[in-house]
């Protein structure tokens, strides 16, 4: 009994959406260690700001109940 005949397109190595999320990932996964790079060679300098006390209107430190906030 022969083999049943097979799709020519059948194979893994031939499905074109296999390659183009292949080179997605590649392509994402070069953009992260772009992005770490670069990010590497800068440095994080504090901003100043006029608002030194509070992050967002949270007060950066805490405060006790005896003591009145600013």
């Amino acid at each position: 009994m022969p083999a049943p005949p097979t799709k020519p397109g059948g194979r893994w190595y031939r499905q074109p959406v296999l390659w183009l999320g292949i080179a997605v990932f590649i392509a994402s996964m070069a953009g992260c260690v772009w992005i770490i790079v670069v990010s590497a060679r800068h440095a994080d300098t504090p901003l100043d700001t006029s608002h030194t006390e509070t992050v967002f209107g949270v007060p950066a430190s805490a405060h006790g109940s005896r003591t009145k906030p600013r």
